[in-house]
């Protein structure tokens, strides 16, 4: 990818606060569905069940299998003071990476009471908030994490969820998100049904969301931005599953930015798809040439962030920021709990 001269600035759009959905819409595959022609230029309004309309038997969706974490954790110190955490990487059994607030309070050696069977003490002092725990328990952890954690909502978001599943995809399986991979929030299990019975096949992996969900890019050039890095994992059968796909000619339809930076992290690793598992901190912008996925099902993202820079490097910047603009006139549910595109 060549040095690029686009600036934050130049993906940056104004956004009626009232357009910020707030919570689920009562049936998943009801919210709405902007589809978008890379090569028509054009535009068609939908809504999310119409996906079934532009699949085709032979294609392959890939679905990031990820469960988010009750993430998000309230104790006290010995003072009586709050302190928040936000759980973000594990780095072993009982040490996490994590987001402090307020950090300044949870200096080295601070111990974090969460009540009689999890306490918690920071080890190591990162940067902007981040520090590294050490947490003592009695009992399973994962148990305790769902007695005592709650969801780790997106900010922008103001009221509480009232059902936990609903920031959940219908095929999560694998525990370690701080944040749900959105896009795959519209799916239900009889419309998956209907894909595949469709002949449409059906992949997975798994990519953990971390911080970079919550953090926007604060520097000007975009070039000079440092991308979070997340773990992903690719099984040899749904790398096969991908590559049979690829060989027949069928396409790869990627649901979300988190399943494109996991395939396209492996292509760029590798050279092919393959079994693969590790780290990535991949940034698509544009001009960058994507040598996997061939559609993009995603939802529609915060300004001057990375994910809107990744569906204009798989689009066309002026294009999708032509789409948002419609979107907006046409009275479409922004962010996480919000409606979605489909672009190819």
């Amino acid at each position: 990818m060549t040095k690029s001269q686009l600036t934050t600035k130049d993906f940056d759009f104004f956004l009626p606060e009232e357009q910020i959905a707030q919570k689920p819409i009562k049936d998943r595959e009801k919210s709405r569905l902007m589809v978008l022609s890379k090569e028509k230029r054009s535009i068609t309004h939908q809504y999310f069940y119409n996906i079934l309309d532009y699949l085709e038997a032979g294609d392959c969706l890939v679905l990031n299998d990820t469960r988010v974490i009750p993430a998000r954790l309230f104790g006290k110190k010995k003072t009586g003071a709050i302190i928040e955490l936000l759980l973000l990487k594990r780095l072993s059994i009982n040490r996490w990476e994590c987001l402090v607030k307020p950090g300044k309070r949870a200096r080295m050696g601070t111990v974090i009471d969460f009540g009689d069977r999890l306490k918690a003490a920071v080890t190591e002092d990162l940067e902007d908030g981040l520090k590294i725990l050490e947490f003592t328990y009695d009992g399973l952890f994962e148990a305790i994490l769902d007695e005592l954690g709650e969801m780790p909502l997106p900010p922008y978001i103001k009221e509480k969820l009232q059902e936990k599943d609903r920031y959940q995809t219908v095929y999560a399986r694998q525990n370690g998100s701080s944040a749900a991979p959105t896009a795959g929030l519209h799916f239900t299990p009889d419309l998956l049904q209907s894909i595949r019975d469709k002949g449409v096949h059906i992949a997975f992996l798994t990519l953990h969301v971390g911080l970079g969900t919550f953090r926007p890019v604060k520097v000007d050039k975009i070039d000079d931005h440092i991308m979070h890095s997340e773990y992903y994992e690719l099984t040899e059968e749904n790398a096969g599953l991908i590559n049979r796909v690829r060989e027949n000619k069928g396409r790869i339809i990627s649901v979300g930015t988190t399943s494109t930076r996991t395939l396209e992290s492996i292509f760029k690793k590798h050279g092919q798809v393959i079994e693969d598992s590790g780290w990535t901190d991949i940034f698509i912008y544009p001009g960058y040439e994507f040598q996997v996925i061939d559609g993009l099902i995603t939802n529609f993202h915060l300004p001057e962030s990375t994910l809107l820079m990744l569906v204009s490097a798989f689009s066309d910047r002026e294009l999708i920021l032509d789409s948002y603009k419609e979107a907006i006139l046409n009275g479409y549910r922004f962010f996480s709990f919000g409606d979605a595109m489909y672009i190819y």
